[in-house]
């Protein structure tokens, strides 16, 4: 990831919570706040009442390649969590891809460029 670290420390993703906007559907949260730098952060958090750690992981990886793909098209400077939901075990790579869009979007912080939108 060009433009992006990870979000690790727990004050940092307490911090996006209570303070920063949120979308969700039915396969994902989403939360997002400035950070103030020119890089973004993403978060990734799967419970264990979604599944098994095979199943976590799974998820996990298929948020992360789809911020990777696309990850020019989000606004710099922002923290990024991405929560997921029960209905993401049965989701595949293009449906969490939609449904990251689609709430970044909402949030503000997605700008589609047609020519470089990556399924």
């Amino acid at each position: 990831m060009k433009f992006s670290e990870s979000l690790k420390k727990n004050r940092d993703f307490r911090t996006v919570y209570l303070k920063g906007r949120s979308r969700a559907d039915k396969v994902l949260a989403m939360y997002a706040m400035e950070n103030g730098t020119k890089r973004n952060r993403l978060g990734i958090s799967v419970s264990k009442k979604v599944g098994n750690s095979v199943v976590r992981h799974r998820i996990a990886r298929l948020v992360r390649e789809n911020y990777r793909l696309n990850e020019e098209n989000y606004t710099r400077g922002t923290d990024i969590i991405v929560v997921g939901r029960f209905r993401a075990r049965e989701a595949d790579f293009h449906t969490i891809g939609k449904s990251m869009r689609s709430m970044a979007a909402g949030l503000g912080i997605y700008n589609e460029k047609e020519d470089q939108q990556v399924f």
